[in-house]
């Protein structure tokens, strides 16, 4: 799969977390939102894994680019604050509205990481004949 159908679903996975948040109080619409952020980049990220062999080539990390480094922790940070998000967002809708200040300020971390990894992937790809 292409270099740019990956970064256009990553910059359109992006654009729909910010469209998540900025509907943040319609809850139903929110939740619909950002469950299909979270399953979209859990799928790109497979695309990535079967197209390029991201994991063979993310083991290498004493070899490979700095930012290659870079980019693959900020990914995987930002897949486990989608398990925090997940946990605390269904506490939020069991009725739990204390957990919601900490849901909300893990949700802009998590937009940050995201961000930063949409970032770094331009830079962060590594030509097969390189590795």
């Amino acid at each position: 799969m292409g270099k740019w159908l990956m970064q256009s679903q990553s910059l359109i996975v992006v654009i729909l977390m910010i469209a998540g948040i900025v509907v943040h109080r319609r809850r139903s619409l929110h939740v619909k939102i950002m469950s299909s952020v979270i399953i979209w980049d859990i799928i790109l990220i497979l695309q990535v894994e079967l197209g390029r062999k991201a994991i063979m080539k993310a083991s290498r990390a004493l070899t490979n680019p700095a930012l290659l480094n870079i980019h693959v922790s900020i990914a995987v940070s930002t897949v486990l604050l989608y398990v925090v998000m997940i946990m605390t967002g269904r506490k939020v809708l069991a009725g739990n509205s204390d957990i919601l200040p900490h849901h909300r300020r893990i949700g802009y971390i998590t937009l940050v990481m995201r961000i930063l990894t949409f970032a770094t992937s331009f830079f962060a790809v590594v030509p097969e004949e390189a590795v």
